[in-house]
């Protein structure tokens, strides 16, 4: 198996530091980390996995524990397998292609236990045992590729051009080659040139390379960000289970002529896409929350589903260039119904879907609610939840934008009713401590809390234990071959 983990590190250091040798990684610590123990100090490895034993490089080390990497393996874990993607080691996106499923199943449930047990004191045995993909391959309904000028070389690549040089002193110098993909962790300025991603069924692939193709025929430039330079800059790819396929490409300005011929031949070769957008962003950042997508081609939007029981056709859900869903429609549907399941809902209560974002989640448990209020700080995400609301024919269903902390004051509950159910899904920051006093003091009978970050959902949950208790919790996992994992907790009062 060759280590393209080691490869990068030992390309992009700059400068000498300990090498640790013959190091046998003991156990999974957190967050896609390992753990090996050199003279009774804890060292937190990236890149390697139980009983892997390698040489380590120190990057940071502190007194009573230390952070590494690994250079060079001297042999690899039994229970490791070989990674299916050739970018594995690279990219950044799936670091745990070579653990087997089950296993990363394993440590994920471990994690969260872990952060439960030491940050929120909750024993493990409310824990219900973790929630895996039915499909670990092609899940993600959203992709974002960046151009780039630079692509990055791996060290054997790098060693071939220095052959090439000295063979040729006099030869031209060479040229940094353009490339579409993914940035490299810790490396802003160059970005992996992806030419298979197993995130996102076809015709994702097939789009990103015919892109590349086509634009380096035409000349096309790719930015620069260090120079602030080039006319493309990001795509998103959008691929619904209804089947509609959005395309958004960010410009770094406007150009007609190439654009018009760079969309027609792109709809040409392929005439299954549902809708093309451009972004013109002159900033130094690449997001496009402050900016305009405009239309070329189709209704500007997409349409996905979540299939619900009780309800044969599901729920369907606008998304927007900017609109924000679960990336995994399949396991949202698996998370949305623990949450639901978990929230008891009888059809008289009055429910709060606090960081609602676009209202899926309420929407998904409006069958079983009398009310449905919910509360989000992106203004454009609330939009969307009403037109969502709209699509699906609900109207006990109230959106309001603003920062929760603000909008759910005393006169906010007077007026709308105080919640029999609180389901809350803050960002991975958790809740913030103000709203967590105001949980506390309006005593809702049963709050469900979703999580993406089961630390600070740790953290809020021993703040909430003052007068709650919990009943149940379940781990749900979105994103296989990576150490993100979802939690889901239920909350009566005392």
């Amino acid at each position: 198996m060759i280590c393209k983990v080691a490869e990068y590190y030992l390309c992009t250091v700059k400068r000498k530091n300990r090498i640790l040798e013959q190091v046998t990684i003991e156990d999974y610590a957190a967050e896609g980390r390992s753990l090996a123990r050199v003279d009774g100090k804890v060292v937190f490895v990236e890149g390697a996995v139980p009983g892997d034993v390698v040489d380590l490089l120190l990057t940071k080390s502190k007194k009573d524990w230390a952070e590494g990497r690994p250079v060079h393996f001297h042999a690899y874990a039994p229970d490791r397998v070989d990674p299916f993607c050739q970018h594995f080691g690279l990219c950044g996106g799936c670091k745990w292609q070579m653990l087997p499923y089950e296993l990363q199943l394993t440590y994920k449930q471990r994690e969260v236990e872990q952060h439960l047990k030491r940050i929120g004191r909750i024993d493990a045995p409310h824990v219900l045992p973790i929630i895996g993909a039915d499909e670990t391959r092609y899940y993600r309904n959203k992709l974002e590729f960046t151009f780039s000028n630079k692509r990055f070389y791996t060290r054997q690549e790098l060693a071939a051009r220095d052959a090439r040089k000295q063979e040729d002193p006099e030869g031209l110098p060479e040229t940094p080659e353009p490339a579409l993909g993914f940035h490299v962790p810790r490396v802003f300025d160059k970005a992996i040139d992806i030419e298979t991603c197993y995130l996102q069924q076809e015709p994702s692939n097939a789009i990103r390379n015919f892109i590349r193709s086509f634009s380096l025929q035409q000349g096309y430039s790719y930015y620069d960000i260090r120079a602030h330079q080039g006319w493309l800059r990001t795509m998103i790819v959008r691929l619904t289970t209804t089947g509609e396929l959005m395309i958004n490409i960010t410009f770094g300005y406007d150009d007609e002529p190439k654009r018009r011929t760079l969309f027609d031949a792109l709809l040409e070769r392929f005439p299954e896409i549902s809708t093309l957008l451009y972004t013109i962003n002159p900033k130094w950042n690449d997001s496009i929350y402050d900016l305009e997508p405009q239309i070329y081609f189709g209704k500007g939007y997409v349409t996905e589903r979540l299939n619900a029981d009780g309800r044969s056709e599901g729920f369907l859900f606008k998304i927007g260039p900017k609109s924000f869903f679960q990336t995994n429609t399949k396991q949202a549907e698996k998370l949305y119904e623990v949450t639901r399941s978990f929230a008891k809902l009888t059809g008289s209560e009055i429910l709060y879907d606090l960081y609602c974002g676009t209202g899926s989640i309420g929407i998904f448990c409006s069958t079983g609610a009398r009310k449905i209020i919910g509360v989000e700080t992106v203004e454009e995400a609330i939009t969307d939840a009403h037109e969502n609301a709209k699509m699906n024919g609900i109207g006990h269903a109230s959106f309001f934008a603003g920062d929760v902390i603000q909008v759910c004051t005393d006169s906010f509950f007077e007026q709308h009713g105080r919640p029999d159910v609180v389901i809350t899904d803050p960002p991975r920051a958790g809740m913030h401590e103000k709203l967590v006093k105001k949980l506390l003091e309006i005593e809702a009978p049963r709050i469900v809390y979703v999580s993406c970050n089961p630390a600070t959902q740790a953290r809020d949950l021993q703040w909430l234990q003052e007068k709650y208790q919990i009943e149940a919790l379940q781990p749900v996992d979105l994103f296989p071959h990576t150490h993100h994992i979802e939690n889901v907790a239920a909350l009566t009062l005392r």
